[in-house]
């Protein structure tokens, strides 16, 4: 395929990866998770907004028997540079003794999946893993192991896919890296 390059707002985009790599990838991490939790029926914790698509595409691809939430994660002020989550909005599951899974659509600095580890373990989940589309390991400012990553990028802002440009380019199929 063909990459292209769009205009979001007042930056230039070009593709990045192809929606049939990220069905791939997304089919692989379903495979996984399917026989990592044979017997576990797994709460899934999606985080909203961006993971609405990754989410989908990999639920429809897990065949165990599982439950779904979306969340929401209220933050402190200073979100970018604390990472400290104030209150996880929308669970309403006891999560006491249930295997859970964090869906995420990226994890950077690995702020607000470290607080919402926190958070949750609290609960005293019977385990707690993440599962994230794009992983950039070389901004990760967390000693924290993400069990399930369909791809690693480096440190390029990205679009597409779920992941949004002050609001826009959610709805891409493909992942588009910032050009200028």
């Amino acid at each position: 395929m063909e990459p292209r390059t769009i205009q979001i707002h007042d930056s230039e985009f070009s593709t990045y990866i192809f929606e049939e790599e990220i069905i791939a990838r997304i089919t692989m991490l379903a495979e996984q998770i399917d026989k990592d939790y044979a017997d576990k029926q797994p709460l899934f914790l999606a985080v909203l907004n961006g993971s609405f698509m990754f989410v989908s595409d990999l639920l429809k691809r897990v065949s165990i028997p599982c439950e779904v939430s979306f969340i929401r994660l209220s933050s402190y002020q200073d979100m970018h540079s604390t990472g400290k989550v104030k209150e996880i909005l929308g669970l309403t599951e006891d999560i006491f003794g249930r295997h859970v899974v964090i869906l995420e659509d990226i994890v950077d600095t690995g702020h607000t999946v470290h607080g919402l580890l926190q958070q949750l373990k609290e609960k005293s989940p019977a385990s707690v893993e993440v599962a994230t589309l794009l992983m950039k390991p070389d901004c990760l400012q967390h000693d924290m192991k993400i069990k399930y990553v369909a791809r690693s990028i480096p440190n390029d802002f990205v679009v597409g896919y779920g992941l949004d440009y002050n609001g826009l380019g959610r709805n891409l199929r493909d992942v588009y890296s910032i050009v200028s």
